[in-house]
């Protein structure tokens, strides 16, 4: 039975993964870089083993990456430190490589797309990305092609817009979510009312664990979008009618953003970013369909409703 490591899969997204792998009774590494907090979130889980890492200490890659046969890579840094992403990517497939790691799929952003030529934007759009964020991010993608080509190592990139559901607390629905049970106004980053898309956290794991059991998943990148265009305005006003409150909030445009980032480091990234509320990156993931067959998209509705009850 192949193993499967979730490389830097200790927040939302691991153990999302972690339920999808053993659904299909794939068994599991969850690598990170805190002992602690991997025994907190995992260690009640029958089914999966646990493993510390040190991107500075090649041993320690290598280690971590030691009877695997393939990674999902989802190594997050610090909004205001995106300059690690390439360095962390070369220095993770080195590493598996050395260790004889068989496949590697990265999970990605839309940031490498930069604005939108397109209404729906598919694979083969230009990544002309605009930011920096953006062009560290499509460093990071070239880094894992490149490998590919070379012949190292098989590897792929599923690339995700925005994502929401139980437990994911950096989503921009989060506030909504927190005010709608517990009370009080949701901050809200506008413009609120243009088109706009959120992946249900659950399926982007379900549909990572489908893809990298094809072979046909290799060498390649693919879109996964959400079950259909929303708004924010639409997703918070669902969120609070489910909760049985009258909506309250607060949008925060990007002059605000400019001035509250002078007192938060986080927010004040966020500003080059701000072009995704603008101008929507509205993703095609019909490459993706054809491959795997109908992806499952679990609707808003239902989404909203689980990441309420999960609070």
């Amino acid at each position: 039975m192949d193993k499967i490591a979730l490389w830097g899969g200790s927040g939302s997204l691991g153990k999302t993964l972690t339920s999808a792998l053993l659904a299909k009774g794939l068994g599991s590494r969850i690598v990170g870089r805190s002992q602690s907090s991997l025994e907190q979130t995992f260690g009640k889980v029958s089914g999966v083993e646990f493993q510390t890492w040190n991107p500075d200490d090649p041993a320690s890659i290598r280690q971590a990456a030691e009877g695997v046969d393939t990674i999902i890579y989802m190594v997050g840094v610090p909004y205001w430190e995106f300059r690690l992403h390439p360095e962390l990517m070369r220095k993770t497939l080195d590493g598996a490589i050395a260790a004889g790691v068989k496949r590697l799929m990265l999970i990605g952003t839309l940031y490498p797309f930069g604005r939108p030529r397109t209404a729906r934007v598919a694979e083969d759009h230009p990544r002309e990305p605009h930011t920096f964020k953006g062009k560290m991010r499509r460093e990071q993608e070239d880094i894992v092609l490149s490998a590919h080509a070379a012949g190292k190592i098989q590897t792929s990139i599923l690339r995700l817009p925005d994502f929401y559901g139980p437990g994911v607390d950096k989503s921009f629905l989060w506030s909504a979510f927190q005010a709608a049970k517990k009370g009080g106004r949701a901050q809200l980053i506008g413009p609120i009312d243009m088109p706009h898309e959120f992946v249900y956290l659950p399926d982007a794991g379900r549909t990572a664990v489908d893809l990298i059991t094809h072979p046909g998943a290799w060498g390649t990148t693919w879109n996964l979008g959400g079950v259909g265009v929303t708004t924010m305005r639409s997703m918070m006003e669902e969120i609070f009618r489910q909760a049985g409150r009258k909506p309250k909030y607060v949008t925060i445009g990007k002059t605000m953003l400019r001035v509250a980032g002078l007192f938060d480091r986080t927010v004040r990234e966020l500003v080059e970013m701000h072009y995704l509320l603008t101008t929507p990156v509205i993703v095609d993931d019909a490459k993706l369909t054809a491959l795997l067959g109908d992806l499952h998209k679990t609707s808003y509705e239902e989404g909203i409703r689980a990441t309420l009850d999960a609070i």
